[in-house]
């Protein structure tokens, strides 16, 4: 299925998001999308099609985002904690991303056209040589669009982008390009794999988890958390609503929690910049390389 959809409402269904965007919307939600593989057992079916319907749900509900005017999507597709499944369902899993980012590429018109850019957030060192370049070809194909983002968390881990963004800022501090009082939540933040991103205002849990196994901890800690019993395949345009009407709930509460922050030093902001250069500069190493 394709990654951009075009949008399919119905007429009761545009009459509720133009309803609901008279409240307030949020800009960024993320997605921890559970459930595949008990969807798979519920209905009989392989543990990989459950994962493939999975992404076509992802693909659905991208377009309800667009639809509703929401911006930035992030979701938590694989975990480095996933690695230590079944060779074969891991093999899998890597099959169905080549095929996804291969099919991604392939829709390089639709994507310029919606104005679509794909970041790919985690320890990408960790994948296969081949799905690390495709990921890397498609982050490069898209990086200058900004009328939507999607983050896509790929062999990712809190705990894992917490630890690479301490070494990152240990490192400017032993190179002299930063020094201990440049250190603060600004600039870890901006260190981080999502620091080119504004926190999520809205973080949806399919399944019936109440957990966050280990996704975006330092950027929900002023999120409203929405958790849900339906197992992601079965995701609906109607629980999206609900989730959004919840945050709409809580938002008042929320928005007094964000506090502006003091204003990072000079130093520190040519070093996050220099942080984003580097990364950039090592996908288009990646993206030129032959295999």
């Amino acid at each position: 299925m394709s990654w951009i959809r075009e949008s399919s409402l119905s007429w009761l269904q545009s009459f509720c998001i133009k309803v609901i965007k008279c409240g307030p919307m949020p800009k960024h939600i993320a997605f921890i999308m559970d459930g595949n593989r008990r969807f798979a057992q519920k209905n009989h079916i392989k543990k990989i099609d459950g994962h493939t319907k999975g992404f076509d749900k992802l693909a659905e509900t991208l377009q309800w985002c667009l639809d509703l005017g929401v911006p930035e999507v992030t979701v938590y597709a694989f975990s480095i904690e996933n690695f230590k499944r079944s060779a074969e369902e891991v093999d899998a899993l890597m099959q169905l991303a080549r095929e996804k980012f291969q099919r991604l590429l392939s829709e390089k018109d639709k994507l310029m056209e919606h104005g679509v850019c794909i970041r790919v957030i985690g320890n990408l060192s960790l994948l296969p040589p081949d799905v690390h370049k495709l990921i890397a070809d498609a982050v490069i194909m898209t990086r200058d669009n900004s009328k939507a983002f999607l983050n896509v968390a790929f062999s990712y881990t809190a705990r894992d982008e917490i630890t690479a963004a301490v070494r990152t800022v240990a490192s400017g501090v032993g190179s002299k390009a930063l020094s201990l009082d440049d250190v603060d939540e600004a600039l870890i933040s901006g260190c981080l794999y999502t620091g080119c991103s504004p926190d999520p205002d809205l973080l949806i849990r399919t399944s019936g988890e109440v957990r966050f196994s280990d996704f975006l901890l330092w950027q929900i800690c002023c999120s409203c958390i929405y958790f849900t019993d339906v197992l992601w395949p079965d995701f609906s345009f109607w629980h999206m609503l609900a989730a959004v009407l919840y945050y709409q709930r809580c938002h008042a509460q929320l928005s007094g929690l964000v506090g502006a922050g003091r204003p990072c030093s000079p130093r520190a902001v040519l070093f996050r910049e220099h942080v984003r250069g580097e990364r950039v500069s090592a996908l288009e190493e990646v993206s030129r390389a032959s295999l």
